[in-house]
């Protein structure tokens, strides 16, 4: 198991989110999202730093081995939110360890988006929209999308989600490697 996927299993079972971690420890939440998402070998005194913050000491932190999630079924309240505010992300499955897919129910309560700053990680993405109107952008390409309309990149592309329209987006997408 890699150290980003190790930490951020950690962090989500000790019911952190990466900004209240970064707050608790003083490390930025983008080191954080960096080391998670494997683009970041942190040295063993910025590692030792986080994990204060779960808290978990070096050892135990390299020496415990969860079991994947065996569950292949889910009702819509099994589903983790990971979203915050008008975003909603509900992830299918507890835990992504172990795992090589992700898979996403998104709502986008009117005026949503990603951010402004376009974002980009390894993995390719697609999903299909539900419901509503989302305005994708990945690179310098941009479209408007509606009920059955569907997408398919690479993540690596910077890129950016935005509800558009007179009612909310409903979209189900799915990540490979689980990189959100």
């Amino acid at each position: 198991m890699e150290i980003g996927q190790r930490l951020r299993f950690m962090r989500e079972r000790a019911g952190l989110s990466q900004r209240e971690l970064a707050k608790k420890t003083g490390v930025p939440n983008s080191t954080i999202s960096l080391i998670e998402s494997g683009k970041m070998n942190p040295s063993v005194g910025a590692l030792r730093r986080v994990l204060i913050g779960i808290p978990i000491s070096l050892s135990e932190f390299f020496a415990f081995q969860p079991d994947p999630e065996k569950v292949s079924f889910y009702a819509a309240g099994d589903l983790s939110e990971i979203g915050k505010g008008k975003l909603s992300l509900k992830q299918v499955g507890s835990s992504l360890f172990g795992r090589a897919l992700m898979i996403l129910y998104e709502t986008y309560d009117l005026g949503a988006d990603t951010g402004r700053v376009m974002y980009g990680h390894e993995g390719e993405e697609g999903g299909i929209v539900l419901a509503g109107r989302v305005e994708i952008t990945v690179g310098a390409q941009r479209k408007i999308l509606g009920p059955g309309d569907a997408y398919y990149f690479d993540s690596r592309a910077p890129h950016r989600f935005r509800q558009v329209g007179p009612e909310k987006s409903i979209i189900v997408s799915a990540c490979t490697p689980p990189t959100f």
